[in-house]
């Protein structure tokens, strides 16, 4: 009982956590930007989950996903932790520099032979490589990132510079003593621009990381709160045919759609005799819902017992009927609120199926959580258990069922018909 528990518990945290990175995602879209550390940490502060597990749903997230190569990188990049970006694009920044550096320098030498002159065309872009690099050393949430990102920026720019001239044969000798100079002065660098940006990020037309990630979360508990005002408690009933493909084919067309649109108008009356509405049909399945299980689980053995009378009176096909059912209940939030019929996707909805395809035919499966609700408790339903999606349930069985089939296995014909 306790896994069960904290196996809900956990599901519980990922469809909050899937729902709030969602929400954090479009505020972020809408205003330009993308979804960074400050949204990570706003959606772990919002679900109450740790930093860590939200930046591992979002890896997952981006994964389920088709993307591009550079739309991979770019997933990757958003799971790694700030400190850790600011370092991943120092050396970036430093590469592209050197390689645009690098190449300056070749195609110079070739245009000093060729044309006399020296234009220089790689210039401009590796100065705005190092702009950009400088650019995200001020992004540095600490003195000690910011220390180490220039670190890299400047230490790495050399000695990928030197690389590069080596790759295109611009010259062989290097200084190595430059390096560990270099690196001490990025540093330092890092450290004296972190502190001017401190000091003036206001002025500079900077956000401050901490109020940035507050008001997104203030923005994330306001769209919550509209999200909520449209939930729902509610349960819902999967009813289906058993063997139904196999029915149509052995019976006459005209035949089929009279039976099993009598059908359909017989699943939508009972539903609405108990308070229900047809939700959704899906071929032979229908999808029912109702305010509360007892009513869902009043329908569906009315239903039951019902299809005795649909089978003898309106069933043409010439093999009766025989239908098995799942019932689920839950929060749901629908876009239209009040209107359940308006909530297209919804887990509650996926496990009623499952349920219902793990139900015997001619019986009912009703989830653990729908029989908390019911006045009977579980000694209502029955004794037999099923699991389907990790949700447990109660087979009921009637009395006195519809004649009980396989799906592979179709029953006699009817009384008054003939065989197909």
């Amino acid at each position: 009982m306790e896994l069960e528990l904290a196996t809900r518990e956990v599901e519980m945290t990922d469809e909050n956590v899937e729902q709030m990175l969602m929400l954090a995602e479009r505020l972020r879209i809408s205003n330009g930007g993308d979804l960074d550390e400050s949204a990570i940490l706003a959606v772990a502060e919002a679900t109450g989950a740790p930093v860590e597990y939200v930046r591992l749903a979002v890896k997952l997230r981006t994964e389920k996903e088709k993307r591009s190569f550079l739309g991979n990188l770019r997933s990757q990049y958003r799971t790694l932790e700030a400190n850790t970006r600011r370092c991943v694009l120092s050396g970036a920044a430093a590469t592209g520099g050197a390689l645009l550096m690098a190449a300056d320098d070749r195609v110079s030498r070739l245009t000093q032979v060729a044309l006399h002159a020296d234009y220089g065309i790689f210039t401009m872009f590796s100065t705005i490589a190092c702009f950009l690099g400088v650019y995200n050393v001020m992004l540095s949430r600490n003195f000690r990132t910011a220390a180490i990102a220039g670190a890299i920026l400047t230490a790495g720019m050399f000695l990928m510079h030197a690389v590069f001239d080596l790759v295109f044969a611009v010259r062989v000798s290097v200084d190595t003593t430059m390096f560990p100079l270099l690196a001490v002065a990025g540093a330092g660098g890092g450290a004296l621009l972190y502190q001017f940006v401190q000091k003036y990020r206001t002025k500079l037309g900077m956000k401050d990381p901490t109020k940035e990630r507050q008001d997104l979360l203030r923005q994330l508990s306001q769209l919550q709160e509209k999200l909520n005002s449209g939930s729902q408690y509610t349960a819902f009933l999967s009813v289906d045919i058993v063997g139904s493909t196999r029915m149509k084919e052995l019976a006459d067309p005209l035949a089929v759609e009279y039976t099993f649109n009598e059908y359909h108008e017989f699943v939508g009356r009972v539903s609405r005799k108990y308070g229900g509405r047809v939700h959704s049909t899906a071929g032979d399945g229908i999808i029912c819902a109702f305010d509360q299980p007892q009513q869902a689980f009043a329908a569906a053995k009315n239903i039951q017992t019902g299809l005795i009378e649909l089978n003898t009176h309106r069933n043409k096909i010439g093999v009766p009927i025989v239908v098995r059912s799942g019932i689920h209940s839950g929060s749901v939030i629908a876009p239209d609120a009040g209107d359940v019929t308006s909530v297209n996707f919804s887990r509650v909805i996926d496990i009623a199926a499952h349920l219902q395809k793990a139900a015997p035919p001619g019986g009912v499966v009703v989830s653990e959580e729908s029989i908390a609700h019911l006045s009977g408790g579980m000694p209502s339903v029955g004794s037999e258990r099923v699991r389907a999606e990790n949700v447990g349930g109660v087979i009921w069985l009637p009395g006195r069922s519809a004649v009980a089939v396989s799906p592979s296995v179709m029953p006699p014909p009817l009384p008054h018909t003939k065989p197909a």
